[in-house]
């Protein structure tokens, strides 16, 4: 007489088995670290736009954020508004903006659905910053950043990260030298026309003086990291503009 365990019907129901516990342990798992998943993901975010409105911990030389300890406290005491904008100009306050998922708002905007805007209207030493969460494609993988600027779209500072671009070449994109020279840089041109912030290899001004010529130094061997970053600044900024005329009225 065969043993049953040697049976096909035996390994099937095995491996079904198998699967369901697996698949019931792993849900149980996920599902006990979501809260600490979301709480991460708030305090990287909150970071991040403190960062790029000069809150930060940052050394002669280092990018170093707020503490996690801290971050929480820091980002209510300088961030006075959260916006949520739809259609341009439709603007309602949330306090849950920095939750919206740039990346599936992108993808909601191009299957014709609403795409939601979040801003963060924040003060520091009295002066008014308004800060953008943006996403773009590098060489390899996604980039991202944070993007603040004044009421004339003019950048006061900037944070970015990437997710698989190359060490010491595109990775560079979240260096301070490259993120400083951002500061000051105008998104428009004389004569107001949206036209964001180019990445040059012929740059004339490598010393970042000219806050006007609407580019910036590029990274030397990531050129297409480079392109992908300043793609993205054009096509994710240029969405806010319609917000920030009205800033003008």
């Amino acid at each position: 007489m065969s043993n049953r365990t040697d049976s096909n019907s035996y390994t099937i129901l095995f491996a079904v088995g198998m699967v369901l516990v697996v698949g019931a342990l792993l849900a149980f798992v996920a599902s006990s670290l979501r809260p600490k998943i979301d709480e991460n993901k708030r305090i990287e975010k909150q970071q991040n736009i403190l960062y790029a409105m000069g809150v930060n911990e940052n050394d002669e030389s280092s990018a170093i954020f707020i503490s996690d300890a801290e971050v929480a406290e820091v980002f209510e005491k300088y961030i006075t508004k959260q916006l949520v904008i739809t259609d341009g100009t439709n603007v309602e306050e949330s306090n849950d903006a920095y939750l919206i998922d740039v990346k599936k708002e992108q993808s909601n905007a191009k299957e014709g659905k609403e795409r939601k805007l979040p801003l963060f209207v924040g003060e520091k030493d009295g002066k008014k910053f308004y800060v953008a969460p943006i996403r773009g494609k590098g060489l390899w993988d996604a980039v991202w950043g944070y993007v603040a600027m004044d009421a004339n779209m003019v950048v006061q500072g900037a944070y970015f990260d990437h997710k698989g671009e190359t060490a010491g070449l595109g990775a560079n994109i979240k260096e301070r030298f490259f993120m400083d020279d951002f500061a000051g840089e105008h998104l428009k041109d004389a004569s107001g026309k949206f036209v964001g912030i180019a990445i040059s290899k012929s740059n004339a001004d490598p010393l970042n003086n000219d806050k006007t010529d609407n580019e910036v130094d590029a990274i030397a061997g990531a050129t297409i990291t480079g392109d992908g970053v300043a793609a993205m600044i054009k096509s994710e900024l240029k969405l806010y503009m319609p917000y920030f005329n009205t800033l003008k009225k």
